[in-house]
């Protein structure tokens, strides 16, 4: 569901990856999700990008750290606002394997 500020590129929509990265709740505030993008540690599909507005939309790939990880997430929804927690997970799916295997330590 695309919600104001979305734009359609190739026939789908798309929603600025430094604005999707906020309104799913990766980073506190825009500027530091634009700061992300802008240092080249984030990867969409694959493919490194500097900049904060490229367009994202439903299906693509975003890896990129955050703390002391790496995520690995795959979009399944642009939203239309910054809502609360449960809300911004409806957003993605992480994709990260990590979670699904137990820890041998623990």
């Amino acid at each position: 569901m695309a919600g104001p500020g979305a734009a359609r590129t190739g026939g789908r929509a798309t929603l600025r990856v430094d604005k999707w990265l906020w309104q799913a709740r990766f980073f506190k505030t825009r500027a530091l999700a634009a700061d992300l993008a802008e240092s080249g540690h984030l990867r969409i599909n694959g493919q490194p990008t500097r900049k904060p507005g490229a367009g994202v939309g439903e299906g693509d790939v975003l890896t990129f750290p955050q703390g002391a990880r790496i995520r690995v997430i795959r979009i399944v929804g642009l939203g239309q606002r910054r809502g609360p927690a449960p809300e911004a997970q409806t957003l993605y799916l992480d994709l990260d394997a990590r979670q699904d295997v137990p820890d041998p330590l623990e």
